[in-house]
């Protein structure tokens, strides 16, 4: 894989133009987990979505390397696809990870791909790493956006 300026703006143009497929899974998580931890989460909106990923593409070095592992998950498929899944669990989680930010936010990222992974089920015809992308940009993205209480309160462990 060669990566260019020009492949991370292609990339950047795939991950903005997925808003109505991400979107949706976003705001079903944070519904699911909204619900489980007992507090009310807000919803994300697709204006919402694609400002985030502009910031994130606006950030060289980081867009970088999300371009690098969306193309990755874009290519990656498996015969019979059971033998490869480890590998796309893995580029998956990182990118989420890698989108979400700075701890905690980046153990969050890791922990939600899992859990939006299995709320996506590709269609037969697209590579196999195509759902977990989606998962993995869900996962990052919805940690960076706001709507949780925790992140919209001052932390009582700063030290002063």
């Amino acid at each position: 894989m060669h990566l260019t300026p020009d492949r991370v703006a292609a990339e950047y143009e795939w991950v903005s133009e997925r808003a109505d497929t991400v979107v949706p899974v976003i705001n079903d998580v944070r519904d699911d987990l909204g619900s489980i931890f007992e507090t009310d989460v807000d919803s994300v909106t697709e204006d919402a979505y694609r400002t985030e990923v502009d910031a994130v593409f606006a950030d060289g070095d980081l867009a970088v390397n999300v371009a690098a592992m969306v193309a990755i998950l874009r290519e990656l498929d498996v015969e019979g696809d059971y033998p490869g899944f480890i590998v796309d669990e893995i580029v998956g989680r990182e990118l989420a990870a890698t989108i979400a930010g700075t701890q905690p936010l980046r153990t969050l990222g890791e922990a939600t791909f899992h859990y939006a992974d299995l709320q996506i089920h590709g269609d037969a015809e697209e590579n196999a790493g195509i759902d977990d992308c989606e998962a993995a940009l869900a996962a990052g993205f919805q940690e960076r956006l706001p709507g949780w209480n925790w992140t919209e309160r001052e932390s009582p462990f700063g030290v002063r």
